[in-house]
């Protein structure tokens, strides 16, 4: 099922939704600047069997409106978009689900509306600002300058096809070097994308959006509500480290690996990503 959901005045999140609408419902929050289509449809249907899968285009993504010079918002209203994505639905309590930014905004709900969580599943991301390091851990790895210089160039024009080849070479880069990667499944993923958004831009509004609410990090040792922290080894974003940080702050977490996962969903990835977060969600019981 796919529908629009207004959250705020003039801006429509596109929505969809899979699976038996009376089951426990699992929603997906995906990263800055792509769209929720970027969660595979294998790993929808392995989740839908059981539950109720949402996942949607953030604003200035997708299908979702694209207005932030006339509506700016923050990084925290980004996270309050997807409980106005709940209230739509009818859904009181979620698997909430995050990657990248999105595993950000999974945490700023841990400690913001946890009563809205039945339990929480972070890939691919740093502990919010302000976390405490442990044990000499950083909670921040830096990032390869030769990615960031590559990232400079992201919101250049250009010509349909020659963004398409863009966003491929950019997934290449971030997928990491030990699972093969296949530039024709992000290729048509890409194509995909672009017919549902009817545009092939990338917008400068989620590195526009204020991330200042989101330094609440020490909040995070007071958590209760239980949490996986996936760990994606080949992320050269986001290194396998910050995720044993995140696990070990957060008092009732799980840490698991998903070999040979870098900074994308492949399909190579998807049954061990479905096995880990089911083993996750089928132990939790709505409350």
């Amino acid at each position: 099922m796919e529908r629009f959901v207004e959250v705020a005045e003039g801006v429509s999140l596109w929505v969809e939704s899979h699976g038996p609408e009376d089951a426990p419902a699992i929603l997906l929050i995906m990263g800055s600047t792509v769209s929720g289509l970027v969660w595979p449809d294998e790993l929808v249907e392995a989740l839908a069997r059981r539950h109720r899968v949402i996942r949607y285009d953030h604003r200035d993504t997708g299908a979702s409106t694209w207005a932030f010079d006339t509506v700016p918002y923050s990084a925290t209203r980004m996270a309050e978009d997807a409980l106005a994505i709940l209230d739509a639905l009818g859904v009181q309590r979620a698997h909430v689900v995050g990657l990248s930014l999105g595993g950000v905004l999974v945490q700023w709900l841990l400690v913001a509306h946890p009563e809205r969580l039945l339990s929480a599943t972070v890939i691919g991301a740093p502990a919010l600002d302000g976390a405490p390091a442990l044990d000499g851990m950083t909670a921040r790895v830096p990032i390869d300058p030769g990615l960031f210089e590559f990232w400079r160039h992201m919101f250049e024009p250009r010509e349909r096809e020659a963004q398409i080849e863009w966003r491929v070479e950019n997934w290449r880069r971030l997928h990491g070097a030990v699972l093969p990667f296949d530039a024709e499944e992000f290729r048509a993923l890409e194509r995909r994308i672009i017919g549902h958004a009817g545009r092939h831009d990338t917008s400068t509004a989620h590195a526009r959006a204020d991330p200042s609410g989101l330094a609440r990090g020490a909040e995070l040792a007071h958590v209760t509500i239980p949490t996986l922290v996936i760990a994606t080894p080949e992320d050269p974003t986001n290194p396998e480290s910050n995720a044993r940080f995140l696990a070990r702050t957060l008092p009732r977490s799980t840490l698991v690996t998903i070999d040979g996962m870098g900074h994308s969903v492949p399909r190579a990835v998807v049954p061990s990503l479905a096995k880990a977060l089911l083993g996750h969600i089928e132990t939790m019981a709505p409350r």
